[in-house]
Formats: structure tokens, C-alpha cells, sequence
């Protein structure tokens, strides 16, 4: 493999020094770039573009093409890969979101469900993780993911996307042995998964539990972060002669951060509803922190985007350990110039944390 040109986001998981604040944003490969649009719509919708290595390698590549200041690329794909390779039936729906063709409603469901072989059954995402290393060239990590076992059990329970959750709790309440099989089932499955991406070329991984937040302090213990401590340990740490280091993302988990910060991962990522200098003084003994922006601050005007930056970055303060992203996805109505004035803010503003 060609040897990296750019490695600051690694060492910044690491927590080892940098000259600038690293950066990249969740969804940076997505709706709001005009050339996305138009691949997509060569693809023909979003699923087929998913599963065509060339054209995810494409989209992939389109921010880094963009943005010279992003730091790192992230594998273009969909947490719901897992359950679509379990027989699940992905599709999406104009307005709805992703929908499944079948639900999972009993412990017999459940057993019936195969683990994917990485290779065998979720061979597209492992052949996009390998083009997209070639062509990455060595100009920035690439980064690989997955959903959490609980944000996808919702999916499968639910049949799609939820507002209450109602199947998933009432399952987790009433027949807690059926979802604890459930989410076993899907912490070996990432696990397989994240090793696969891995050995294919991902040279950092993060697991997004969109859901997590959802939980009662308790379930989120027992039915989420449990099964994510499961993967964290089963995961390849050591590849290609360096770290592997593991982001785990609770949205809505900053309750639960000294928690998080005990399972073994290298950084934790935080929404915009946390204080990153106090989550910092909590846990940034133990992890570095990737964060946390307000989307939505994408859409007013370069000098707010700017001065919010400027904030963030004082908040957390000196030293490193800290990989500069939003505290959720970009959104697609944002003007793609906006987010040419958050990457160029984070560099600018951040050499002076690193001295």
C-alpha cells in the first residue's frame, strides 16, 4: 500500500501532536455536492450507486477532489448494509427513508438470521474499500463504519426509520432474550464487518449509534454500549504496520461519555448538544474527541460558520487529540461554499492550539 501523505487524523486519534486540527464531516460524500447529484443520478438511485464499487469510489473521492483541507475520506455506503446481507430487503422510499421488506419480530426471526460473510455477501463494500485506497493514493486515510447492533436492530424491528421506537423498546421490554440475541447476532456481524473493511484497506473505523440516545440510562448500558464493548474488542487493531483506531459515536450520548470512554476505542464523537471542553476535562484523559458542530451552522454566512469554529476550537483548547467534524451529518440544502468556509476555518484557526 502506498504510504500516507497526510496522517494528521490518525495521529489525532492517537492523540499524538499535529500542526492543525484535523477535519472531516459525517455525510461529506452526499447530496449537497452538485457532482454527487449527477453520479447518482447515472446510478440510477441510491442503492445502485452503493453498490457499485467504481461509482462509490467516485463519490467518495468527489469532497477530497473539492476540499483540499479535508484530512480524511470515509467509505461511501449505508449502516443498513448488514441487515440488507441478513435477507432483509433494503430499499428506500421518496420522503420515508429506508425501508425494509421484512421485520423482525420473534425469537424465531431472529435465529433465522444468517451473520454475512464479508467477503461472500457484502462483497461490494469490501471491492469499494479496496478501489477506493488505490485511487486515495496515499492523500488521506480512509475510514470504514458501520451502525450500531441497537440502530440496527430499530431498523429491523421497525421496519425502517422511527420516531418512538415503539416495536424495538416494547421488544426489548417484554422479550429483553429475544433482543439481547438480536443485537448478539449483530455484534458479530459488524465485527466481522469492520474486520473486513479493515483488511480491505479502511485504516480507521467508526460505529454510529444514531439510536443510542433513545435509551433509558440503563437500557443504553445493557442493550447499546454493551454490544459496542463487544465489538471494540473483537476488532483488528494493528494493519498495515499502525494503529487501527476505533471511533465510537453515541448522538445523544453525552450523558454517558466517562462510560464510552471505558470501552477500549481511541476517540468518542460528540453531537452538538455537548460542551466539548468539558467533555474534554471528563474523558480526555482516556480518549480524543471528534466534534461537534451544529450542522444547521452550515447554513448561515462564512463570518458565523467562522466565528462558530473559532469557538469550538477555544473550547477545547491546546494540544491534540481532537478531530474537528459536525455533530451529525451535513444536510443537503447547504451551499457547498459554506463548507469550503468550515474546512478552510478549522485549518486556519487551529495552528495556533498546536504550538
Amino acid at each position: 500500500m502506498t504510504a500516507l501523505k497526510n496522517d494528521r487524523f490518525l495521529r489525532a486519534l492517537l492523540k499524538q501532536p499535529v500542526d492543525v486540527t484535523p477535519v472531516w464531516m459525517m455525510r461529506q460524500a452526499g447530496r449537497y455536492l452538485p457532482e454527487y447529484r449527477a453520479t447518482r443520478a447515472k446510478a440510477g438511485d441510491f442503492v445502485s450507486l452503493m453498490k457499485n464499487p467504481e461509482l462509490a469510489c467516485e463519490v467518495t473521492l468527489q469532497p477530497l477532489d473539492r476540499y483540499p483541507q479535508i484530512d480524511a475520506a470515509i467509505l461511501f455506503s449505508d449502516i443498513l448494509t448488514i441487515p440488507d446481507a441478513m435477507g432483509q430487503g433494503l430499499y428506500f422510499e421518496t420522503g420515508e427513508g429506508p425501508r425494509f421488506r421484512k421485520h423482525v419480530s420473534s425469537l424465531a426471526d431472529i435465529e433465522a438470521l444468517p451473520i454475512p460473510d464479508p467477503e461472500k455477501d457484502l462483497g461490494y463494500v469490501m471491492d469499494a474499500v479496496r478501489t477506493i485506497r488505490r485511487e486515495l493514493n496515499g492523500r488521506a486515510p480512509l475510514i470504514g463504519f458501520s451502525g450500531s447492533p441497537w440502530t440496527l436492530a430499530t431498523y429491523m424491528v421497525e421496519g425502517g426509520s422511527s420516531k418512538d421506537f415503539r416495536k424495538s423498546k416494547a421488544m426489548l421490554y417484554n422479550d429483553p432474550e429475544a433482543m439481547h440475541a438480536l443485537l448478539d447476532k449483530l455484534a458479530q456481524s459488524v465485527t466481522s464487518y469492520l474486520n473486513g473493511q479493515i483488511l480491505a484497506g479502511a485504516q480507521a473505523v467508526q460505529i454510529f449509534d444514531s439510536w443510542g440516545g433513545s435509551l433509558s440510562d440503563a437500557a443504553y448500558g445493557e442493550f447499546s454500549l454493551a454490544y459496542m464493548k463487544k465489538i471494540v474488542d473483537g476488532l483488528i487493531r494493528e494493519h498495515e504496520g499502525r494503529r487501527v483506531p476505533v471511533i465510537l459515536f453515541t448522538k445523544g450520548g453525552g450523558l454517558w461519555l466517562e462510560s464510552m470512554a471505558d470501552v477500549g476505542a481511541e476517540a468518542l464523537g460528540l453531537d452538538w448538544t455537548c460542551n466539548i471542553g468539558s467533555a474534554r476535562s471528563r474523558v480526555g484523559s482516556k480518549v480524543a474527541l471528534q466534534g461537534n458542530m451544529d450542522p444547521a451552522v452550515l447554513y448561515s454566512s462564512p463570518a458565523a460558520i467562522r466565528a462558530e469554529v473559532a469557538r469550538i476550537l477555544a473550547a477545547y483548547g491546546h494540544g491534540a487529540g481532537h478531530v474537528f467534524n459536525l455533530g451529525h451529518g451535513i444536510t443537503p440544502e447547504v451551499d457547498p461554499e459554506n463548507a469550503k468556509a468550515f474546512f478552510e476555518a478549522v485549518h486556519e484557526l487551529s495552528a495556533q492550539y498546536h504550538r
